[in-house]
Formats: C-alpha cells, sequence, structure tokens
C-alpha cells in the first residue's frame, strides 16, 4: 500500500508551481518575439542592400561593352530579381510567425462563459 500512496500536494504549492512555470514561458515568448524582431529587421536590411545592388547595377548595364555580356547581365539581374522575391517572402512568413507568437502570448478574451460549442441544428420542413 506504500507505493499506492501519492505525495499530495498542497494547494498554494500548486498555484506556486502553476505561477512559476507561467512566468517561465511567458520569458521564453518574450525573447522568442525579440529573436523574431530582431531576424526581421536583419531581413530588411539585407532587402535594401539587395534592391541598391540591383538599382546600382541596372545603372551600369546601361554602357555594355558587347551583346554577350549584356545577355548575362540580364540573366543575372533576373536572378537577383528571383532572390529579392524569396527574401520578401521569407520576411513576410517570419513576420506572421511573430505575429502568431504574440496572439499564443495575449489570447483574445472568452466570448461568453455560457456560450455552448455547439451549432442549433435547423427545424424539421413541416
Amino acid at each position: 500500500m506504500e507505493k499506492e500512496e501519492k505525495k499530495k500536494i498542497s494547494k498554494n504549492e500548486m498555484d506556486q508551481a502553476l505561477l512559476n512555470n507561467f512566468i517561465n514561458l511567458q520569458k521564453v515568448l518574450t525573447n522568442l518575439t525579440l529573436k523574431f524582431e530582431g531576424l526581421s529587421t536583419n531581413i530588411e536590411k539585407l532587402l535594401q542592400l539587395f534592391e541598391i545592388s540591383a538599382k546600382n547595377f541596372a545603372e551600369n548595364i546601361s554602357t555594355p561593352n558587347s551583346i554577350n555580356q549584356k545577355e548575362s547581365d540580364k540573366d543575372f539581374l533576373n536572378k537577383l530579381d528571383s532572390l529579392l522575391d524569396q527574401n520578401k517572402t521569407i520576411s513576410k512568413g517570419i513576420l506572421m510567425m511573430e505575429e502568431r507568437v504574440r496572439n499564443r502570448m495575449n489570447p483574445p478574451q472568452q466570448e461568453s462563459r455560457f456560450r455552448t460549442p455547439f451549432k442549433p441544428k435547423p427545424l424539421p420542413p413541416q
């Protein structure tokens, strides 16, 4: 019978443990949010750098030495544009993830305590 006995935790101990876990969870989520903000900022700076580079490259392309070089430069510009689009997509995804983390930290309030999760069924036809 001694093995069957479970350690009983007082209500105060349980409340304190839950409170400590909640505080630690909040710290982790806050840290994660800050990391996402930093990452988002760095990606924005990288996008700006690519855009500046593409503009400068486009200005320099106006005086090509040969037709062959012009084609390779166009190909390079197309690849650079593709890379910019990919980086924008990644940036949007990171911002969406950040928003989701923030929403988890501040969940919306419940509408009503008495709201039923079931949808009413329509009346049968007469």
